[in-house]
């Protein structure tokens, strides 16, 4: 199977194999490989199976090691390893930071675009956590679907709710169960630079809206997309395309100025922290990745924090 990768437009759709969709697919093929690492820091047994299941014949032969990007170019084969480092420390922090949460007494997690996420699969959850996961009807269904074919099951349970975030979330959130009355954890992983900046700020509206005192969110900021360029990357995405991913990742996200959520919550009475990525590399003891040229990602800050109000 190819990929398919338009620019975005008000009310488009996808799949996991598609668009937005596909990029879920990318990080999963990262997952896979880094909880093959000799450094152990992760372990998602489920998104190997999950990538096969897509069909991207790209990320298949990716994660199976037939795949030598050092043919399309040595920044590209840089760029692919900083990502699969990438994503074991991002998986990592974001696994501690729920777990965390899960101490301090929360049993209501929300992961917000869950693409392929398989936490509700593979974390030890507290006894009586219920975890929800949003994202497209296409994209739940997939990963739904696809893990019961395999024998899997959730380690707590996991309530789906299938909706665009641009629609009312809110409503189909609390719908299936979620109390906005007590404490929750919330995780917006890889998403905000998927939206608008407006579209950003209105997400974090309402999940400081929907946040009882003593609740938590964790999610990035991207600071390099202030003066990202999009046509400094193109030559790569074509010459991704000749090998059957049509992955254009400057299409996807929205450059420009925007709010760290960090700023944007701090002022909405949350305490908030953030930890640059050489920071977050040292301390889960890996090499930083050498910083490729015109890679926004190379700044990244991860963000956590808790409603004090």
């Amino acid at each position: 199977m190819a990929t398919h990768s338009t620019a975005r437009s008000d009310g488009d759709s996808w799949d996991v194999a598609s668009s937005v969709g596909a990029t879920a697919t990318l990080v999963a093929a990262g997952r896979a490989i880094a909880s093959t690492e000799p450094h152990g820091l992760i372990d998602d047994p489920y998104a190997a199976p999950l990538v096969r299941a897509v069909g991207i014949d790209f990320f298949t032969k990716m994660i199976d090691g037939e795949l030598d990007l050092t043919d399309i170019s040595p920044e590209a084969a840089k760029r692919a390893r900083a990502n699969i480092d990438e994503m074991a420390v991002r998986t990592k922090f974001f696994d501690e930071y729920l777990m965390a949460a899960t101490e301090t007494g929360i049993r209501q997690v929300v992961i917000l675009a869950s693409g392929l996420d398989s936490r509700a699969y593979r974390l030890a959850w507290p006894a009586g956590t219920v975890v929800y996961e949003i994202d497209q009807p296409e994209v739940i269904e997939f990963k739904t679907s696809t893990l019961a074919d395999i024998g899997a099951a959730p380690t707590t349970e996991r309530r789906t709710v299938s909706i665009d975030l641009r629609e009312d979330w809110s409503t189909a959130l609390r719908n299936a169960g979620f109390d906005a009355a007590a404490p929750s954890a919330w995780l917006a992983e890889g998403l905000l630079i998927y939206l608008p900046p407006e579209a950003q700020d209105r997400l974090l509206d309402v999940i400081d809206q929907l946040s009882a005192p003593g609740s938590t969110v964790a999610t990035e900021f991207v600071p390099g997309l202030r003066d990202f360029d999009p046509e400094a990357v193109r030559d790569e995405a074509v010459s991704l395309k000749a090998l059957g991913l049509d992955l254009d990742m400057s299409s996807l996200v929205y450059p420009g100025e925007r709010h760290s959520a960090a700023d944007y919550l701090g002022a909405r009475g949350w305490e908030m922290t953030g930890v640059p990525r050489a920071e977050l590399f040292a301390r889960y003891g890996l090499p930083l990745p050498e910083v490729v040229a015109d890679n926004p990602m190379a700044e990244i800050v991860y963000i956590s924090g808790t409603q004090k109000r």
